[in-house]
């Protein structure tokens, strides 16, 4: 069974604004895959070209929350973010299916 390279797209702030201006697309991904797996996946799922692809991994970090029965503490896991950047004049449209 092949793994699963793109998990999901990063929808913020930030990510739209680089979207608009530089063509870069931000994407949470498997942490096992390398620079080539996700540009070919890229490429295959959207039917674009990929010029370059940017991967870091975010550290996890703990969360606190107040409940009446006392403070609650857990922890947000980390993740790998690849942040692809396309040929000029090409685009991705996540929100053209809705």
């Amino acid at each position: 069974m092949a793994k699963q390279v793109l998990i999901k797209p990063i929808i913020s702030e930030k990510a739209e604004q680089l979207s608009g201006d530089a063509s870069q697309y931000s994407f949470v991904v498997n942490r096992k895959c390398n620079k080539l797996e996700i540009k070919k996946a890229v490429e295959k799922m959207y039917s674009v070209n990929v010029s370059s692809v940017n991967t870091m991994i975010v550290p996890g970090k703990s969360r606190n929350r107040n409940t009446r029965s006392g403070q609650l503490k857990g922890r947000i896991s980390a993740y790998k973010k690849a942040i692809v950047k396309l040929a000029s004049g090409e685009e991705i449209d996540f929100f053209g299916d809705i």
